[in-house]
């Protein structure tokens, strides 16, 4: 394949966008080489500037969950467009997608729209400090929440010491109410608990990890989370910015039945928009202002455009309950064929998946925290990346990075996919 327009794009956005990118994973820095720059897509295809048709794993990271340009939603925006694109002012629209989001979603009472996963993140831990009357968090490394200071931490040298900012502009005295732990290990978090008593305002997780590849929670692992958070008056927040209206129609909490006292939404819930959403119960969302003391606000939050394009998208996943099932049969389907044909191609590897998120991980061993993740062989992965790219297979450009599966897929699209697999794997 040529990349010759993609390859001008890039150097000219170069001259007036720090690294030619407006988020640093677009860049290839992880796999080398120069990014592709998209002209359109449809369905379960990007098209590139260069003329080039590719099958779309990454699917906007996501949210494209029933494929581009999905015409129940494309149709929402341009009719929504005609009548004004923003106003700063209340829309009978937003109830009707807070009350469809309320609906489906298990334990949560009110929903408050924002304008993306990283506002949404960061609004929860506010409510939940304010809420709490207590200043330290708990997240994991290697789960991402957004480039909020406070979720910006990396471990300290022991267990149970505060985290140090591990980017420039993150202070020391943000980083020392944010506590590391180590995901899918429950006695590394009780030991927090038990080193910070009565002063920990909420965990906060992502139910099944989407940053670090596809890492599932061990089982009593999230069980084991809500207990804790029982004993000790925390709260629980999921982030499900990732998970929410794509693992379950109640996301996570649904699948797999933990009750999350915040829980984040983005991605899905926007239908391919800027959207974000943070939803609790009564009593924990009615301390947001203008009802409760904690402040939260956002002139665009709940734009008409942003509602009528996720109103959409969650009425066509409410309609059709066969959608969950579809797409874990086409992302099993996805996951037999790869490991038959690295198998058969004799390639060291480990394949985590839970509903239609899936990751490869170069390593012969089970891969279940940010640790076991980073021993993948990333050689070995740049190398499948770009085989991949030439075959017209387009997957994250991050070891680092979980699949998304949209229902646009076909099965010979999914078929043309595990052979390109196996060309690649001849070579690795």
């Amino acid at each position: 394949m040529l990349y010759q327009r993609s390859s001008q794009l890039f150097a000219e956005a170069e001259k007036v966008i720090p690294g030619g990118v407006n988020s640093p994973v677009r860049a290839f820095k992880s796999v080398g080489g120069t990014p592709i720059f998209v002209k359109s897509a449809k369905g379960a295809y990007l098209f590139d500037e260069d003329g080039n048709k590719l099958i779309d794993y990454i699917n906007s990271w996501g949210p494209m969950i029933l494929g581009h340009a999905y015409e129940p939603v494309v149709n929402a925006l341009v009719e929504k467009a005609k009548l004004g694109t923003s106003f700063g002012m209340p829309t009978a629209l937003e109830t009707e997608i807070a009350a469809l989001a309320v609906s489906m979603v298990p334990n949560i009472d009110k929903i408050r729209f924002v304008n993306s996963g990283t506002e949404a993140c960061m609004s929860a831990i506010r409510l939940a400090r304010g809420y709490t009357k207590r200043d330290k968090i708990i997240k994991f490394a290697g789960c991402y929440h957004g480039h909020s200071d406070s979720f910006l931490i990396q471990a300290g040298s022991g267990a149970i010491t505060f985290g140090s900012p591990n980017s420039p502009g993150v202070t020391a005295g943000t980083a020392k109410d944010t506590l590391l732990a180590n995901y899918n290990d429950l006695a590394n978090v009780a030991s927090l608990f038990e080193a910070n008593k009565d002063e920990i305002a909420a965990i906060i997780i992502e139910p099944v990890a989407g940053n670090m590849g596809c890492i599932p929670p061990k089982e009593g692992f999230l069980e084991g989370l809500r207990q804790l958070c029982d004993d000790n008056n925390t709260l629980l927040i999921f982030d499900e910015v990732m998970t929410g209206f794509r693992l379950a129609s109640g996301g996570a909490q649904e699948l797999l039945g933990i009750k999350a006292d915040i829980a984040c939404f983005g991605k899905v819930i926007g239908g391919g928009l800027p959207v974000g959403a943070f939803a609790a119960r009564n009593e924990i969302m009615n301390y947001l202002a203008p009802l409760g003391p904690v402040y939260q606000a956002g002139t665009l939050s709940g734009n008409p455009l942003a509602m009528a394009a996720g109103l959409a998208m969650l009425q066509s996943l409410h309609s059709d309950k066969a959608i969950f099932s579809r797409l874990e049969e086409k992302t099993a389907y996805l996951e037999k064929g790869i490991a038959k044909v690295l198998n058969n191609n004799k390639i060291i590897h480990t394949i985590n998946r839970v509903g239609s998120m899936i990751s490869v991980h170069f390593d012969a061993n089970p891969v279940f925290d940010f640790n076991s993740a980073k021993n993948g062989d990333n050689d070995t992965f740049k190398k499948f990346f770009h085989g991949l790219l030439k075959e017209g297979v387009y997957i994250a450009p991050s070891a680092y990075e979980t699949w998304f599966i949209t229902d646009a897929l076909t099965y010979e699209d999914l078929d043309f996919t595990i052979n390109a697999i196996d060309k690649v794997s001849k070579d690795l």
